[in-house]
């Protein structure tokens, strides 16, 4: 960390002359390509309400830790969404429902579970207000490096499986045949972004959690001719709204993760412009 914050000393932002910023911004720099390249194959499989699902299931999670009395419930809510995630994909595997409507029901259920926990015993929801907006200001460099950490794993794990997840995800049947392991890739998938939101959802919030995992993939997807644009543009997208958010953040005590989100879905607006007057 000692080498970050050197290298924001040099640089003539008054914003970086505050060490919470410089966390933040380091945060940032190591979610954007979490969320860019999640985006895309939430974008493309369809998964978009899932992960807005699973952003409840995080919270769940933590309320669920909270009562135990664990000091870290964060640890809980990993378990509970990766839990979460595993038995989606199992019921989905074997279920002739639409997809829709599972997620209809895991997130209507993590919800109603989490304000009940929550609530028990006529304790307050206030104290979980932190989950629903987030403030990424108040990231830690343990929380730092545990999100460095699951970007190394993703980056690998992107490397094996890109070409076999988007596959997967337009056309199952033909991966199937071609020799994929489909529900393994599916499974392994949706973990990635269990472990992605729940580590995410104290710093960006649920409320708007959704948005970072859906925007930076839509906005590619309107201007890319290829794979590798649109897994480039996604996570450029989602870089440029995290920095421009925080700075936007600063200078006018707006939430960072609001802004944020405003500025992807500002990005989305002029992606599509351009595509139609592309076409």
């Amino acid at each position: 960390m000692s080498l970050w914050y050197g290298f924001c000393d040099l640089l003539p932002l008054e914003m970086l002359r505050w060490e919470f910023m410089q966390n933040a911004l380091l945060a940032l720099v190591f979610m954007a390509p979490l969320f860019g390249l999640l985006s895309t194959m939430v974008v493309t499989g369809r998964m978009s309400f899932f992960s807005d699902a699973l952003g409840h299931s995080a919270f769940t999670g933590i309320a669920i830790g909270a009562i135990f009395g664990m000091a870290a419930p964060l640890w809980a809510a990993v378990i509970f969404s990766v839990g979460f995630a595993l038995l989606f994909s199992y019921v989905k595997s074997r279920s002739n429902q639409a997809a829709d409507t599972l997620i209809g029901v895991f997130s209507s259920s993590a919800v109603a579970l989490g304000i009940f926990v929550a609530t028990l015993n006529g304790g307050s929801f206030t104290k979980y207000n932190q989950y629903l907006i987030g403030d990424i200001l108040s990231i830690t460099p343990e929380e730092i490096g545990l999100l460095a950490l699951t970007l190394v794993c993703v980056l690998v794990f992107w490397g094996v499986c890109a070409n076999r997840l988007t596959l997967t995800a337009i056309h199952p049947q033909l991966a199937s045949s071609r020799g994929i392991p489909v529900g393994l890739s599916q499974t392994l998938f949706v973990v990635a972004i269990a472990v992605v939101v729940t580590l995410s959802i104290s710093s960006v919030g649920l409320l708007i959690l959704n948005s970072l995992l859906v925007l930076p993939g839509a906005s590619a997807r309107n201007i890319s001719r290829n794979l590798r644009q649109y897994h480039g543009f996604s996570v450029l997208f989602a870089l440029a709204a995290g920095i421009g958010g925080l700075c936007v953040s600063y200078y006018t005590g707006c939430s960072a993760g609001a802004a944020i989100s405003l500025i992807l879905g500002m990005i989305f607006a002029l992606t599509f412009a351009l595509r139609k007057r592309r076409a």
